[in-house]
């Protein structure tokens, strides 16, 4: 197992982490409905409140934060862990939301798409053109759930548009180096799929499965490191699968926790992983073994 470093605990199902220039890390706390900053040091300030289910986050080209808000879950604890379950009662839709990280102030963007409404937006990734790619993972409820895919979207509230239709829950999505190939993770099947992107917002259809772990596991949110390997947080065995970018081999790094649910890179040269630990409500740190790649209007 990796040196592990943790910098901060007690937040409420973390997800979504955002290194940030100044050292701090920007996180969702799920279960708290916040957008949450945490210090070098561990401290934790509220930024914004969107409620519901704030998850998936990434920075814009114009600075702000956008949000996958997935509408909230049910939670659960067990043996002092945290568990979000089905759709609950108070459960108040699945949306994109702009969070202003100076005032604080939550706009939303798209709550529906060709008349689909959003479910449980998920997970959000930025292209190089100011689109951004992002899952809608679905709610489940006692006996149905919902069937959900893939959109691009624009910052400017009026252009959304359903790219991929239907996956099982994706959740995790990034971007090749080249931004020719789109990564997705789906989460019950613990499947990782690569498709070729033909232009910005645009799949050629094609499809390919990377390389999975032996064990029984669940996928989550991912990042992609400079070597172009994608690195998926992994649920139940509790990790970081690293897959390699030609899909051949995949391996698993261990986490002191079965809800290992998101990964990005920050600090000098890029060369720390920080990883959401959320059913402990932890954010830790590890060393990587080569750079994560830059993110479109953060890390350039």
């Amino acid at each position: 197992m990796h040196q592990i470093t943790e910098i901060t605990t007690g937040l409420q199902f973390p997800e979504g982490p955002i290194a940030m220039p100044d050292g701090s890390i920007i996180v969702v706390e799920i279960q708290r409905g916040t957008v949450s900053r945490v210090s070098p040091e561990g401290s934790i300030e509220v930024i914004a409140t969107p409620g519901g289910g704030p998850n998936g986050a990434a920075i814009g080209p114009d600075g702000a934060c956008y949000i996958c808000n997935n509408g909230g879950f049910e939670w659960h604890e067990r043996n002092s862990l945290v568990f979000p379950g089905d759709q609950p009662n108070d459960y108040s839709g699945g949306r994109i939301e702009r969070v202003d990280l100076s005032s604080g102030e939550v706009s939303v963007l798209y709550t529906e798409c060709n008349g689909n409404p959003l479910r449980g937006p998920n997970d959000i990734v930025f292209d190089r053109q100011g689109g951004f790619w992002f899952t809608d993972h679905g709610k489940n409820r006692p006996r149905d759930k919902d069937r959900t895919g893939v959109y691009y979207a624009t910052i400017d509230g009026q252009h959304i548009r359903e790219v991929i239709f239907p996956m099982e829950a994706p959740n995790g999505i990034g971007l090749s180096p080249a931004e020719d190939q789109l990564y997705v993770a789906e989460t019950p099947t613990g499947r990782l799929w690569s498709f070729d992107i033909s232009e910005p917002g645009v799949i050629d259809g094609a499809r390919r499965m990377l390389a999975q772990i032996p064990d029984y596991h669940m996928f989550d949110s991912l990042a992609v490191d400079a070597e172009g390997n994608i690195c998926v947080a992994t649920l139940i065995t509790g990790g970081i699968t690293v897959h390699s970018p030609d899909g051949e081999r995949a391996q698993l790094i261990e986490m002191p926790d079965i809800l290992t649910t998101n990964i990005c890179f920050g600090g000098e040269d890029l060369k720390t992983a920080y990883i959401t630990l959320s059913s402990t409500g932890s954010l830790v740190s590890i060393p990587w073994h080569c750079a994560g790649l830059p993110l479109n209007f953060l890390n350039k």
